[in-house]
């Protein structure tokens, strides 16, 4: 690979780092929602473009339930299910022909085409709002919903206003 043509691949790798998903209400780029199932039970969906990275879901789906747990006056949450939900897909590229005429004698090169896997990372959890007294041992596997909110919130990528 020239010198040329690494340059453009790191400065195309720079700016489609921008396009990710960020975390938003649910939407044509992906985001994450939080549905109510019973009162204190929730449907927590995550959803990403081709560009965002797996973990990057994990964090909203967890934020987004922390923040469901706080906003119910909850203290900590448990995850009951989670199921991946990963999309994937397969693009390409069309190949290209390109003729050079020297003198009576023509050249002709064939590029071909790329294909490429598109996986765009989802999460859904079902997650149980526990609302415990101060003082009092949490259940085994659940979490701390200030902790998670403390911890994952600055790290994500939100929408300017």
């Amino acid at each position: 690979m020239t010198l040329k043509l690494l340059a453009l691949a790191v400065a195309a790798a720079a700016i489609l780092t921008g396009c990710q998903t960020q975390y938003q209400e649910m939407g044509a780029t992906g985001g994450v929602t939080a549905a109510p199932i019973t009162n204190d039970t929730y449907r927590i969906s995550s959803r990403g473009n081709g560009f965002t990275d797996p973990t990057t879901i994990q964090d909203y789906s967890l934020l987004k339930a922390a923040e469901v747990t706080l906003a119910s006056g909850g203290t900590h949450f448990l995850v009951v299910t989670a199921n991946d939900a990963t999309n994937r897909s397969i693009g390409s590229t069309p190949g290209t022909f390109q003729t050079n005429v020297y003198g009576n004698t023509a050249f002709t090169t064939y590029n071909p085409g790329v294909t490429y896997d598109i996986v765009k990372p989802g999460q859904d959890l079902i997650v149980q709002v526990l609302k415990l007294p101060v003082g009092t041992a949490s259940p085994s596997g659940a979490f701390d919903a200030q902790q998670v909110y403390n911890n994952i919130s600055p790290r994500v990528i939100r929408p300017k206003k």
